[in-house]
């Protein structure tokens, strides 16, 4: 691994996070911070985190929250869109990487301390370079397998959010069917992600005959920890359907080095994973049952490990 100087950021939905690194490891205490609402872009923020510096970064890496293809992203709450050549011109850097956010997520997993990962389901214990697999549950929902190929990391894009919701009762049918009449052909993220909680949850309402203005994730949280009935039942379908995605995603990529669930709404429910079903959910796959016993699931509970994920890397690529 190359220890040479990157920059490294990180762009959310509301702000910015740009840090020096070198190798795998982030500076964490250069770390800026930058509100997107204020900037016309990313190229002003890194030409701000430099100004003052007599800093030569030989390489930049960005991950963000859309699509990247061929060198240039495109943000999907912002305006914004990110080129390669732009940010080489800008940084004076040789080497440039755009990355999905997830893709950052994956390239962490292996980099990650101990004390940001918590267990949710022991496995077996999983060869260094075995298939991992990062799934996000937060503002949206999707995958990304990650791959040990000839001594390189491979973080493969998906938009897996957006498959068919998986049902298997009546209850979940008529779930499916209301979504379906409120929002068009429903997918797995409607019912999976932070909206798909309050859908659950209104749906449940419904169902009760309730017609009080739909409750937001944090308030149906809120009820939830208190003992409410309707959102522990909304809580217990959530985890049940977060469950079932993630074995139905394990068996497509048989990540033996391990699933890590990250996102904000996941951690949310992180401590409730175990009491509202998560491991009878992931290991209802009938005879494949005891298959599903191999994978180890932890939760990640690292707010830099996106900005981690770009300098692992940017840190393969200098090395070559």
């Amino acid at each position: 691994m190359s220890d040479k100087l990157a920059v490294v950021a990180d762009i959310g939905g509301t702000n910015t996070r740009v840090a020096f690194a070198r190798g795998t490891t982030v500076q964490t205490h250069t770390i800026k911070r930058y509100r997107n609402a204020d900037q016309s872009g990313i190229e002003p923020i890194l030409r701000d985190f430099l100004t003052g510096t007599d800093a030569r970064p030989e390489a930049v890496c960005i991950d963000m929250a859309g699509p990247v293809k061929n060198g240039t992203g495109q943000m999907t709450n912002l305006s914004w869109t990110i080129t390669n050549d732009a940010l080489a011109e800008t940084t004076g850097a040789h080497t440039v990487s755009i990355l999905n956010d997830l893709q950052a997520q994956g390239f962490a997993v292996a980099h990650l301390e101990a004390s940001s990962q918590r267990p949710v389901l022991p496995g077996r214990p999983a060869e260094p370079d075995a298939t991992r697999l990062v799934v996000n549950v937060g503002t949206g929902l999707n995958v990304a397998p990650v791959f040990r190929i000839d001594g390189r990391t491979v973080v493969t894009p998906a938009e897996a959010g957006h498959i068919a919701m998986p049902v298997q009762n009546e209850e979940e049918l008529r779930l499916r069917d209301w979504v379906a009449a409120q929002h068009g052909t429903p997918s797995i993220e409607d019912v999976l992600s932070g909206r798909g909680f309050e859908r659950i949850h209104a749906f449940l309402s419904h169902e009760d005959g309730d017609d009080s203005p739909a409750l937001d994730a944090a308030a149906i949280m809120k009820a939830f920890e208190t003992g409410d009935p309707r959102a522990t039942h909304a809580a217990k379908l959530f985890v049940r359907f977060m469950g079932r995605y993630a074995s139905d995603q394990a068996l497509i990529a048989l990540p033996f080095g391990g699933i890590y669930l990250v996102g904000g709404v996941v951690r949310h429910f992180g401590p409730h994973l175990s009491r509202l079903g998560f491991a009878e959910s992931f290991a209802d796959k009938g005879r494949f049952g005891p298959y599903m016993t191999q994978f180890p699931v932890h939760l990640v509970d690292d707010d830099y490990a996106a900005l981690t994920g770009c300098a692992s890397h940017l840190a393969e690529r200098l090395a070559t």
